[in-house]
């Protein structure tokens, strides 16, 4: 007889709690879609799938973000297993949660209409379903440590960005206004950005420089012992 035939066998799932910033609102965005099945059909839900026999944990994370975006290679990280007895009203279901971030300008648009997904303020959430909540509030508080000390704010931004579209998704984080000249001082201080020759004049007619995040130069000064602190 096989030792692990004597066990029940529970399923696990991969749940994403996938972020996005909008520039023209200003604003933190969620992922979330209607769930399409019993239980909780028609509830708003993350995006979630059941781990395939022969993938890791990781792998069945990132075929999840990329099944409703189309973006692979994205900011990915394993936030949290979650394990109440009594968390999945369908079965007994252990969901390990992963945060990722994502451009919203380069995912497929067509893919979230398909699944009938819809990016939602962080502060206008609607109740979902489940555990979703408990996950959604880990996955913000994780990206609020890690955004204080390390550079993760740049893969919600386009490759090019002014240094006023950086604060606003900071304070979008943090949901606090933070000081203009002292923002800037600290960021430039740290030598991680390229200055570009070219200007966003869409929202002032003097126009703010573009710049570009400098991931070679930040490897180089985190092995010398650099504290990335906003």
């Amino acid at each position: 007889m096989n030792f692990y035939s004597d066990f029940p066998k529970i399923l696990v799932a991969v749940d994403a709690i996938i972020f996005g910033f909008n520039e023209n609102e200003h604003e933190l965005k969620l992922l979330l879609l209607k769930r399409q099945f019993a239980p909780e059909k028609g509830n708003w839900s993350l995006m979630g799938g059941f781990i395939d026999p022969e993938e890791s944990l990781d792998n069945a994370a990132q075929r999840i973000v990329k099944k409703l975006t189309g973006l692979d290679q994205v900011y990915m990280e394993q936030l949290y297993a979650f394990g109440d007895v009594n968390r999945d009203a369908g079965g007994r279901i252990i969901s390990v949660a992963y945060f990722s971030l994502i451009k919203i300008n380069e995912h497929d648009s067509e893919l979230v209409k398909k699944y009938g997904a819809s990016w939602i303020t962080i502060s206008e959430l609607p109740k979902l379903i489940f555990d979703h909540e408990e996950m959604v509030k880990r996955a913000m508080r994780k990206l609020r440590i890690r955004a204080r000390t390390q550079p993760i704010g740049f893969e919600l931004l386009p490759n090019k960005f002014t240094i006023p579209q950086l604060q606003r998704l900071y304070e979008a984080i943090y949901q606090v206004p933070f000081d203009k000249r002292n923002f800037r001082r600290k960021l430039l201080a740290m030598g991680l950005l390229e200055k570009l020759d070219e200007k966003e004049k869409e929202t002032s007619k003097k126009g703010a420089f573009y710049y570009q995040f400098n991931k070679t130069k930040y490897g180089e000064l985190l092995e010398k012992g650099l504290n990335f602190d906003l």
